[in-house]
């Protein structure tokens, strides 16, 4: 599943990096605590969350995490969207909350990925 296909999906919109959207991604990861991001990261995984603070954009960096959906209606500030391009990074948004959405994304087809543990 590309980026593209699930930001549609989700019925969401893009924040950055909507030219970078044809990137192919394997698993997701919900979740709203950086330590449970950092615990079990995946290969090209699309991060879903509700937290909107620069941490988010820095252990994305950390992790090799190439794109950010922030769920429930969340939206970046600016600060925050300049970080992402500058890391490459794509965000995008939903108005879903976050079980629906990653569960949209699992009935789509995103199960499952190649998974490393740190």
């Amino acid at each position: 599943m590309t980026v593209a296909e699930a930001v549609k999906l989700l019925e969401g919109q893009f924040f950055c990096g909507e030219d970078k959207a044809d990137l192919e991604i394997v698993s997701a990861c919900g979740a709203d605590l950086m330590s449970d991001v950092m615990a079990f990261v995946k290969d090209r995984v699309l991060l879903l969350t509700g937290l909107v603070n620069p941490q988010v954009i820095r252990t994305a960096e950390l992790l090799d995490i190439h794109c950010i959906i922030f769920v429930r209606g969340k939206s970046p500030g600016r600060d925050m969207i300049d970080m992402a391009e500058e890391a490459g990074i794509i965000l995008g948004g939903t108005k879903l909350p976050m079980f629906l959405a990653c569960g949209k994304l699992y009935e789509a087809g995103l199960k499952t990925g190649g998974t490393r543990r740190i």
